[in-house]
């Protein structure tokens, strides 16, 4: 048994103000991620052979596509909150509001990726190595900004972590409050947003100490990255209990998440056969460079 003291307590405020200037805690956790993956990319690519910089200069390509993507996904998936009864089309460009699947940011943000590997002259498959460990740690920031929205919470529960929510104003950015201006509780719930930041945190790490100790074939990192988070999601998927489209009863995200890790299953066996030796190809031309000219 629980007590009343026990639980999570959830931000009463999403939205700060700088002056005239609203800052909205939602997109600061996605800023500062994406900030942390460009550093991490940045760090992997030096040991690849490359720039540094790179991670900076294809990122300016893959951040606004996958931004993009990010949002197609969710109106596309949940087309309700835009263009069903009672909903606003013009609510679908509030990015600021909350709604990025992270399905459609990874598929569009890995054509900006490519994009810009193209004409920088950088392997696409070296830079999505490089980035994959930093991008799921900026899915671990990102989910507090789900936080600080109050929203997308699992179901009830009386656990001693249950997350305290509160009835959430979208507009205002801060909780309803009573006629005493207390803030209204709407329930205590599973914190999905917390089990799906460690899970990621967990996928990070595994990929990173994978990679150090057997040293990954060219686009194995990121495909293992595919393939490991879709198992989580799924799970997070069950937990969750917050409006959402089914085919077959369960959630559309549960069916994507399937797909997904069967994509990353058959690209991580398929460049390990085709890179069975695990050399990261660009290194390699270089040391062979090299060791020509010497």
């Amino acid at each position: 048994m629980t007590t009343e003291a026990s639980y999570l307590p959830s931000p009463t405020v999403g939205v700060f103000w700088l002056g005239p200037l609203p800052i909205r805690m939602y997109a600061v956790c996605i800023l500062a991620g994406i900030v942390a993956a460009i550093w991490i990319c940045g760090r992997r690519l030096a040991d690849r052979g490359y720039s540094s910089e790179d991670a900076l200069t294809v990122a300016w390509w893959a951040v606004p596509f996958g931004i993009v993507g990010g949002r197609l996904y969710n109106v596309i998936t949940s087309p309700q909150p835009y263009f069903g009864k009672d909903g606003n089309p013009l609510d679908a460009f509030a990015i600021w509001k909350g709604g990025l699947g992270i399905w459609g940011a990874i598929a569009l943000g890995a054509v900006g990726a490519y994009i810009g590997c193209r004409r920088h002259g950088i392997s696409f498959w070296d830079y999505a190595d490089a980035a994959a460990p930093g991008v799921v740690l900026a899915q671990a920031m990102g989910r507090w900004g789900n936080y600080f929205n109050n929203e997308l919470h699992g179901r009830t529960t009386d656990l001693p972590w249950r997350l305290k929510v509160y009835e959430w104003d979208e507009s205002a950015g801060h909780a309803v409050k009573d006629a005493a201006g207390d803030p209204v509780v709407a329930g205590y719930f599973q914190p999905t947003f917390l089990y799906e930041s460690i899970f990621c945190l967990v996928i990070a790490l595994v990929i990173v100490l994978l990679d150090r100790r057997f040293t990954l074939g060219r686009g194995r990192s990121f495909f293992l990255y595919v393939m490991l988070y879709p198992v989580g999601r799924i799970w997070m998927e069950w937990l969750r209990n917050d409006p959402a489209n089914r085919i077959l009863g369960q959630r559309v995200n549960v069916w994507v998440s399937v797909l997904v890790f069967l994509i990353g299953l058959i690209g991580f066996v398929l460049m390990g056969r085709r890179h069975p030796d695990g050399v990261r190809e660009h290194v390699a031309e270089e040391d062979e460079a090299t060791a020509s000219v010497a």
